[in-house]
């Protein structure tokens, strides 16, 4: 029988979509991952109370908070999953270290570079465990992807190909929400989308060294939530670049949430002098390989359904050819990070992974700004 010492009492900030995502990730870990730290659903924090409280009902949290300052200062709690708007994630995440808090990030990081590095900062002065929340790392497919990598199964990695596409703004009458407004997001579709293509490019491939970048915002006006009116789009609705990793491999990047027909198609293609693999979120659970080793008469692109008992993770669910799915990386991730907070452990990616890919986007909107090459800060 689990103790109090087995317990770590978790405060979110967030119930919408990501709230959502972690709070099913809270409730299912013990099942699957029977984590030596289990997770108390505590308290569930938002600014509109009735819809906090509908909420947290629904998800199983067994209090609520409207002031996330209040939240951060509980002395009953030891996780704080910051699941809220990009804005707020500077400020609670300095507190919450502040508070010697552990600390679970939805990505991107900021929205800024000094803004990262005062969150890193703040972190490595507590001695806390960090996490950013890039799931895609957690899918068993792209785990694999990682290990056939290290295993040198493409020999020298040459080109890493990202796309990110979604169509959720494709009409001009979707308002001027939170992520669409600089002041809250950070960025558009660049800070969204190519945040986790430039994770999975850093994780698989190597630092990106230097980048040139192009952006536009298609749609210049849309309007207001509340219905007065119409405001000014200040974010890109699409946004490409080239880079050079410090490898010598290159790389191309596009995003756009203005692609008809594409709902979540993260895809990418590393191509290195003895194969090629590719993924695709849309078809989550199988990751495509190329081997020049296979004999000349047999060679082609073979398909691997990523659901064998030695595939990442894939041992704490179902059995082989049982797909899992988008919130089980989730699942995975929690897993992982209760996991570190129990040994004491660095969690991965933690703060510095959100800080270089911060300056990666930086760099990125710094060149569209030039209109030439620009360093990515180290």
């Amino acid at each position: 029988m689990l103790g109090w010492e087995d317990m770590i009492n978790v405060g979110m900030i967030g119930y919408q979509f990501m709230g959502k995502a972690h709070s099913h990730a809270f409730k299912d870990v013990a099942m699957f991952f029977q984590p030596r730290l289990q997770p108390v659903m505590k308290v569930l924090c938002g600014r509109t109370e009735d819809r906090l409280r509908e909420a947290a009902q629904l998800y199983g949290w067994e209090e609520t908070e409207t002031d996330w300052q209040r939240l951060v200062a509980r002395d009953d709690l030891g996780l704080i999953d910051i699941a809220g708007p990009n804005w707020l994630h500077a400020p609670a995440a300095i507190a919450a270290a502040e508070a010697g808090k552990h600390i679970l990030l939805e990505k991107p990081m900021a929205t800024s570079v000094e803004d990262a590095e005062r969150m890193v900062a703040a972190v490595e002065r507590a001695g806390v465990v960090h996490m950013v929340g890039f799931n895609y790392r957690r899918v068993p497919a792209v785990g694999l992807a990682k290990r056939l990598i290290n295993e040198g199964a493409l020999g020298e990695v040459r080109h890493f190909r990202g796309t990110y596409l979604q169509d959720w703004l494709v009409s001009p009458d979707v308002p001027l929400v939170w992520k669409i407004r600089r002041e809250t997001a950070g960025s558009g579709a660049h800070g969204d989308l190519n945040a986790h293509q430039i994770d999975l490019a850093r994780w698989l491939v190597g630092e990106i060294e230097s980048v040139v970048g192009m952006s536009e915002t298609f749609i210049r006006e849309r309007p207001l939530p509340d219905g007065s009116g119409s405001g000014p789009v200040d974010v890109d609705d699409a946004t490409a670049f080239l880079a050079r990793f410090r490898t010598g491999a290159l790389g191309t990047f596009e995003t756009t949430r203005l692609a008809p027909g594409r709902k979540n198609y993260n895809r990418f293609e590393i191509n290195g002098s003895e194969g090629s693999l590719v993924f695709n979120f849309e078809r989550m659970n199988e990751l495509q390989f190329y081997s020049t080793q296979d004999p000349a008469h047999a060679r082609g692109f073979r398909t691997i359904l990523a659901t064998e008992s030695d595939h990442p993770y894939i041992s704490h669910w179902w059995p082989p050819g049982h797909v899992i799915g988008y919130e089980q990386t989730f699942v995975n991730e929690i897993a992982d990070l209760l996991d570190c907070i129990a040994d004491g452990k660095p969690a991965w990616p933690d703060f510095h992974d959100g800080l270089a890919n911060q300056r990666v986007l930086a760099a990125v909107e710094r060149s569209v700004e030039t209109g030439r090459w620009e360093q990515v800060s180290a």
